[in-house]
């Protein structure tokens, strides 16, 4: 019985990443100047030659090295983890603290603004009710 490792397949892990960028086949085949079915092709072929995959990686706006070794459970932990600015580079983001002391810190603000509201209000009525009741 042989332990070796299935090579992973480019192509497939292309047309996953094509799909998650939500981009179609004719989008990425006019991006690099090729068919629809070149890209067809090209997704259905277990190895990519390196200057198409440049081109394609490039595109797709990730590593070649990303494609080489792209797996469908660390790809939620990555988009989990980070965020694009806009740009071609990637930053990451992991929270130091969490959220849920943040949104109650925030309601605790806004419930003592509020509560200033509310009494302002309660003496502007005051007031009001005071104007009326010397006509």
């Amino acid at each position: 019985m042989s332990t070796a490792l299935k090579p992973k397949h480019i192509g497939r892990n292309i047309s996953r990443i094509r799909e998650l960028r939500g981009m179609k086949q004719e989008a990425l085949a006019i991006s690099i100047g090729v068919t629809q079915q070149t890209i067809s092709n090209i997704e259905g072929s277990e190895t990519v030659d390196e200057e198409k995959l440049n081109a394609i990686a490039e595109v797709l706006q990730v590593p070649a090295e990303v494609i080489k070794n792209f797996s469908e459970e660390a790809v939620f932990n990555f988009i989990g983890n980070t965020y694009d600015n806009g740009s071609s580079s990637i930053y990451h983001y992991n929270c130091t603290f969490n959220p849920l002391d943040k949104l109650f810190e925030a309601f605790e603000e806004n419930k003592k603004l509020y509560q200033l509201l509310i009494q302002a209000e309660k003496e502007k009525v005051a007031l009001l009710e005071k104007l009326l009741d010397k006509k």
